[in-house]
């Protein structure tokens, strides 16, 4: 068994492919449309056939609330693992993303928190070496 495609709820789909395109640096996977609904998948370019990233339109009047609730309470909606966390954060921030929190030494690891200007924050995650 694998986890091939996993969601991020965001409130606009054009808007959140820019910014996991431009910003993150990930490649659009899958882009389609039937009637009202739109499927959109980013993934990473270093893993092109690995996991997708569902951006999923948040219409759900109970995915719109769990989205603002978690947003609310700091909690990141999705974590992205880093072999270097401080160049990714230079990276993206000079690429015009706003951090709630810069690179951070925790236990195990070194974390920054984005926000994808779609209603969600966004961990990155540099584990430490030992």
């Amino acid at each position: 068994m694998k986890i091939k495609v996993t969601s991020v709820y965001v409130d606009d789909q054009d808007k959140a492919l820019r910014f996991y395109t431009e910003v993150l640096g990930f490649a659009k996977k899958a882009d389609f449309s039937q009637g009202p609904f739109r499927w959109l998948t980013v993934a990473s370019p270093e893993e092109p056939d690995g996991t997708e990233l569902q951006l999923a339109l948040n219409d759900n009047p109970a995915a719109k609330s769990y989205q603002q609730a978690i947003f609310q309470q700091g909690q990141p909606a999705a974590m992205f693992f880093t072999d270097d966390v401080k160049g990714d954060y230079e990276r993206i921030k000079a690429r015009g993303a706003e951090f709630t929190m810069p690179p951070t030494d925790v236990t195990g690891s070194t974390i920054a928190i984005l926000n994808d200007t779609c209603g969600n924050l966004i961990q990155l995650t540099q584990l430490a070496r030992y």
